[in-house]
């Protein structure tokens, strides 16, 4: 899982690079298939649950599961998050990002960094002992401070053989409530955020969710493994580091 996670990284990172107005979300997604299938691995994605491509591409409103289209441009000033997921060698790996496209509004840029921290708050929680209520009260309690909600009714899960493993990981919950996280554990952290109402609707083509109030959204994902000495990111690109003290919302 750590071999296909450092790819599937890399994979995220040359899609982050190629979202730029006029890109189509089809090309992205064809992007991201190619550089699977170079790796050795499978897109974890197609035809999980009936959804047809290998990466989901959500801009604005959309949360998760937006279907890429050779008809949908991305436009100048646009919240476009990506998601993909990989198996290789008989093991899974799923990440997620949210890139600001051009010139967004600062609120937007402004909701995509909170998504981003959140999830390493989520992952300094995320060490034997603790539970996933911890993890996920400290994500909702952060997210909250700076004026955003987290979305209630999607969450993060279990992942190595299959791409859905339990336990469901949600992105709130109360301090030593739930399960308890142990060595050997490897799981996905995804803080899904919004600037408005967080419930959210399915869209028309029964796969993508979006902010029912029409509101931004954002999204951030990692595959974590745990070691006795902590959560090490299995997905942790080449400039991104580990958390540090300064990443324990608790500490600051």
């Amino acid at each position: 899982m750590a071999e296909g996670g450092r790819l599937l990284a890399s994979i995220l990172k040359r899609m982050e690079v190629a979202t730029v107005a006029g890109a189509t979300t089809k090309e992205i997604d064809n992007l991201a298939e190619r550089l699977i299938l170079e790796c050795g691995g499978a897109p974890s994605f197609k035809g999980e649950g009936g959804f047809p491509a290998t990466t989901c591409i959500s801009i604005n409103d959309e949360v998760v599961h937006g279907v890429p289209s050779a008809k949908r441009v991305v436009k100048d000033g646009d919240l476009v998050s990506l998601d993909v997921g990989m198996v290789y060698k008989g093991f899974h790996s799923d990440t997620a990002a949210t890139v600001a496209v051009g010139n967004v509004l600062p609120e937007m840029r402004r909701l995509m960094k909170v998504a981003k921290k959140a999830l390493k708050y989520g992952i300094k929680k995320a060490r034997p002992g603790n539970t996933f209520g911890d993890v996920g009260e400290t994500m909702e309690r952060y997210v909250e401070s700076q004026g955003f909600h987290v979305v209630r009714d999607l969450c993060g899960h279990g992942i190595g053989r299959h791409l859905h493993e339990d336990p469901q990981i949600m992105n709130f919950g109360r301090r030593h409530k739930g399960a308890v996280i142990k060595e050997g554990m490897t799981f996905c952290i995804e803080p899904m955020i919004t600037a408005g109402n967080p419930e959210i609707t399915l869209a028309s083509n029964k796969q993508t969710y979006k902010i029912k109030d029409g509101s931004w959204a954002a999204h951030s994902e990692h595959t974590l493994a745990v070691f006795k000495d902590g959560c090490h990111i299995l997905t942790k690109a080449d400039d991104e580091s580990e958390p540090s003290e300064g990443d324990d919302l608790d500490k600051e």
